[in-house]
């Protein structure tokens, strides 16, 4: 229940603002100090609740639990939005087998880890090992969003692709074992159709519906531009519920639904991409505020000494043994294959699942929420502040280069053919204070704006490049390598 300060409206909402207003100067110190920014989102919360200074009781778990939710369902749409479907074919396939193989890997080892450090029975520890056992796509998405990481090869895209599928196979465990513990009559093996059904049922209808709301955005024609971010939001929520009414995974079918859309051209994409990007901040905040308030630091401390043994044998042993197993027939690297379990993060995804044994009314569902929530918070801890030290240990980062791309705003649709390119001149680039005639482009190239400040230039061959400028190309795809190079290339 919700206590003191939440009863008076204008309370509640003033103190709610004051904690996102902390959150979000929190994210602004989070890079300096080498501390993810959702770890400092919790520990607000944590310090905002009843065993902290601020003193706000705060235990309704259904009420966390259907936050947690919503927050997940566009977080996860917005991960898929952003990706790219041309480097996520790369990968798709290894991470489909982490998303789904690796889950039940990890599940099954830190059930068996469960059962030996506490009074569980083999359903409750598998439970417990259940919950953690996947990745979370808010904690990914935002770390590799946020910390400025350029990461070798494909990783970038098979941690994003695994974190924002694997919850799935989560989800369908946590509340299989679920069922068995309230229903002795079921057995574990009547969980594998029942998982592979809302996998595929789940998969298939997001891109279905990405397909049609295409069809549908389109041809709308709606008076204000507004209405379709509006009309976007609403569509994510409703194909989360009829996913669940017709016995599909929600969450995987708002995710694959976000990449059909985010990889086609509809009207107002960049401004609907900019727009949920923020959205997508504004929740992963409220949510992690919500479960650090949820959480009563002192009920953490009869568990520490075993819950540091059962965290770092999540992040030290099975999560590595899943990656390994699972990436074994793949040309995957051993420093690539130990940074990819490195930066398995467990975050809002598994304290939000820890809240479905309350609601079902398992008995040790508050032992259960405890040990998870102590395990996310040294996760985020342990892997979340050191991902960049270890990326660079690894020697798996790109060293940082001059910003060559800006985005201008516009609405740029890319044909099979040619790309339209916004390009950024670096100051110090050898092209600067030059004509463009003088200029050995591309002949495949086509300068058709430059951007100054405030001022657009229709170009011609006496137009001087200024360091600072965008260049709006019309460009063939085959050429826009040669067009970056010459461009973003500085004087010594």
């Amino acid at each position: 229940m919700v206590q003191g300060i939440f009863d008076n409206f204008e309370i509640f909402s003033f103190t709610i603002s004051i904690l996102i207003l902390l959150s979000i100067l929190a994210s602004k110190i989070s890079y300096q100090v080498g501390l993810p920014s959702l770890l400092l989102f919790l520990l607000i919360g944590m310090i905002a609740g009843s065993d902290g200074i601020g003193g706000i009781h705060f235990d309704d778990q259904k009420l966390s639990q259907i936050i947690g939710v919503i927050s997940l369902i566009y977080i996860l749409f917005d991960g898929g939005l952003q990706a790219e479907w041309s480097s996520i074919r790369k990968i798709y396939l290894e991470a489909l087998v982490l998303a789904n193989l690796g889950v039940i890997l990890t599940a099954i080892i830190m059930g068996i880890i469960a059962s030996i450090l506490y009074n569980f029975s083999t359903i409750e520890s598998l439970l417990l090992g259940a919950i953690v056992s996947s990745t979370d796509a808010a904690s990914v998405f935002a770390l590799l969003k946020s910390s400025g990481l350029r990461l070798k090869g494909n990783l970038k895209p098979l941690l994003e692709f695994e974190s924002g599928s694997n919850d799935t196979v989560a989800v369908i465990l946590t509340l299989g074992f679920i069922s068995l513990l309230n229903d002795s009559d079921k057995t574990i093996s009547q969980l594998i159709p029942i998982s592979i059904l809302q996998i595929v049922i789940g998969g298939l209808f997001g891109y279905l519906a990405g397909k049609f709301i295409l069809l549908v955005i389109n041809r709308l024609n709606l008076e204000y531009d507004g209405l379709y971010t509006v009309f976007i939001i609403i569509i994510v929520y409703i194909i989360y519920i009829i996913s669940k009414y017709i016995y599909g995974n929600g969450f995987l079918s708002v995710y694959i639904f976000g990449i059909v859309l985010g990889n086609s051209n509809f009207l107002h994409k960049k401004s609907i991409k900019l727009f949920m990007d923020g959205i997508s901040w504004l929740l992963q905040i409220l949510m992690f505020l919500t479960l650090g308030l949820l959480v009563f630091p002192s009920k953490l401390l009869p568990i520490y000494d075993t819950g540091i043994i059962f965290v770092i044998c999540l992040i030290f042993f099975a999560r590595p043994v899943a990656v390994f197993i699972c990436l074994f027939p793949f040309k995957y690297s051993i420093p690539e294959k130990f940074l990819i379990s490195w930066i398995g993060l467990r975050g809002a995804a598994p304290i939000v699942l820890a809240t479905f044994p309350f609601t079902a009314g398992i008995s040790k569902s508050e032992e259960i929420f405890n040990i998870v929530f102590f395990v996310v918070l040294f996760s985020l801890l342990i892997q979340g502040s050191t991902i960049r030290w270890m990326t660079k240990l690894l020697k798996l980062d790109i060293k940082e280069e001059s910003n060559t791309y800006l985005e201008s705003g516009l609405e740029i649709y890319d044909t099979k053919n040619t790309k339209l390119l916004d390009l950024f001149i670096p100051f110090n680039s050898s092209v600067e204070n030059k004509l463009l005639v003088d200029l050995k482009l591309p002949i495949d190239c086509h300068i058709t704006m430059i951007c100054r400040g405030d001022n657009y230039i229709v170009p011609n061959g006496k137009s001087v490049l200024k360091g600072g400028d965008v260049l709006i190309v019309l460009a063939k795809n085959n050429s826009e390598i040669d067009l970056v190079s010459i461009l973003s290339e500085l004087d010594n």
